[in-house]
């Protein structure tokens, strides 16, 4: 299972050296929650911090959009650095064509499921995608309680996934930790975004160690 720390719960005042911590864990990427203030009642940081961020390390970028309006910033954010743009299904952005406007920039695409909306919502799509984000929290903060009901929908998209044949990751994202992770991984999960329980850990690397032990299929895509 691969390991996506969210960076929210980090210090933002010393983001260049919260970023060489978590590439010391051995982490394979950076999670960035985008969240403006309209999809989810938060805000946290767009472009220009991104491609500061972009600056000072060569981490892959999983660049998550809660924003109403995702298509209006494609570029803007594929420009600051993404190496994934992740934008959700529920959004009032059309899906198709921002899926192939994040394509036309030569970045790795994604789509977020909400708690409440169905597997089935993104299953139009799988043929377009590199991952499918669910949510295992409602979007918006950091710190909450680990939603187990949605596992049934991760085994549903992962049947979808391995019945048409496709190279599709699934990444859950909400209160991840060692003791949710093999939960969320037995039903289908490849990449864990853990952000609370990574920067609160007494030893970072031993959880990032213990996460990536975990195995999902005997086939596992990798973004990285």
């Amino acid at each position: 299972m691969q390991v996506s720390p969210s960076i929210l719960t980090c210090d933002f005042t010393q983001l260049s050296s919260e970023l060489a911590f978590v590439k010391q864990t051995g982490a394979d990427m950076i999670h960035l929650d985008v969240m403006d203030g309209v999809f989810v009642p938060n805000l946290s940081f767009g472009p220009p911090v991104i491609e500061r961020l972009r600056s000072v390390s060569d981490m892959f970028f999983d660049v998550h959009l809660m924003m109403q309006y995702p298509h209006r910033l494609i570029e803007a954010f594929a420009n600051a650095g993404a190496d994934l743009i992740n934008f959700h299904v529920e959004s009032d952005s059309p899906v198709e064509e921002t899926l192939a406007a994040i394509r036309h920039f030569g970045k790795r695409a994604a789509l977020t499921i909400k708690p409440k909306t169905p597997a089935s919502a993104v299953f139009p799509y799988l043929d377009k995608v590199d991952m499918v984000l669910v949510m295992t929290v409602e979007p918006g903060f950091g710190g909450q309680k680990f939603m187990e009901d949605m596992m049934p929908k991760l085994s549903e998209l992962r049947r979808e996934i391995t019945r048409r044949g496709l190279s599709v990751s699934l990444q859950v994202d909400g209160g991840i930790s060692a003791q949710t992770a093999p939960i969320a991984a037995a039903a289908g999960a490849d990449i864990a975004v853990v952000g609370s329980a990574l920067f609160n850990a007494p030893d970072a690397a031993a959880l990032v160690n213990e996460i990536h032990k975990l195995h999902t299929t005997d086939a596992e895509p990798s973004l990285v």
